[in-house]
């Protein structure tokens, strides 16, 4: 997987994921559509040779993110918001993306994560609790991103395993399948910390 900071980089090849720290502070679901959608369409534009306005986008009836124009065989596309940061995910194979804000204040919804999920996290120091949560829930994230079902998917119904603090490994009963996925660590320009993950279905 690469992993792509500016706006203004096309990637060499794909899978690749841009993390693009924008400033903004989008006050409701429109405006963080709308983000989403205008930092996807510039960089499909500089990764396609073509101008902005030429692009454009969709959705599928599950809501995952389409290009119309210009055309693009195989291309794949996830897109996520969090905090200032888009994710934008482009792949031959179906990708998910998500970014997480690292809560240090609250209590994590342990109840919605897979049983080894919640033992991982009771045996790890509480220090690390928030950072290693958000890298599971965005992983989870992603992963349902990928199948283009959303959490329509009962996240608790299957398991992430975090391997390092690059990498994740799913495994889906349901699908009598494990997938792998990538991890990383960045901040949005502030004081917030963010965990990415992203995840290729048949990668490799």
């Amino acid at each position: 997987m690469l992993w792509l900071d500016s706006a203004d980089s096309a990637a060499p090849a794909l899978p690749a994921v841009w993390l693009i720290p924008t400033g903004a502070s989008p006050r409701n679901l429109a405006e963080r559509s709308e983000l989403r959608r205008s930092v996807a369409r510039r960089l499909l534009a500089r990764q396609l040779g073509c101008a902005r306005e030429d692009v454009v986008m969709a959705h599928d009836p599950a809501g995952r993110p389409l290009l119309v124009r210009p055309e693009a065989p195989g291309l794949q596309l996830s897109l996520a918001t969090r905090a200032g940061i888009v994710a934008v995910g482009m792949a031959a194979r179906p990708i998910g993306v998500d970014v997480e804000r690292i809560e240090t204040e609250g209590t994590a919804p342990l109840d919605l994560l897979h049983p080894d999920e919640r033992g991982f996290l009771d045996t790890a120091a509480s220090a690390l609790r928030p950072l290693l949560f958000a890298r599971i829930w965005a992983a989870k994230e992603a992963y349902v991103k990928a199948l283009g079902v959303g959490f329509r998917r009962a996240p608790e119904s299957f398991a992430v395993s975090l391997l390092s603090e690059s990498a994740f490994r799913v495994t889906d009963p349901s699908l009598r399948a494990e997938a792998g996925g990538h991890l990383r660590i960045m901040k949005n320009g502030g004081q917030e910390i963010l965990a990415a993950a992203a995840i290729v279905l048949g990668e490799g």
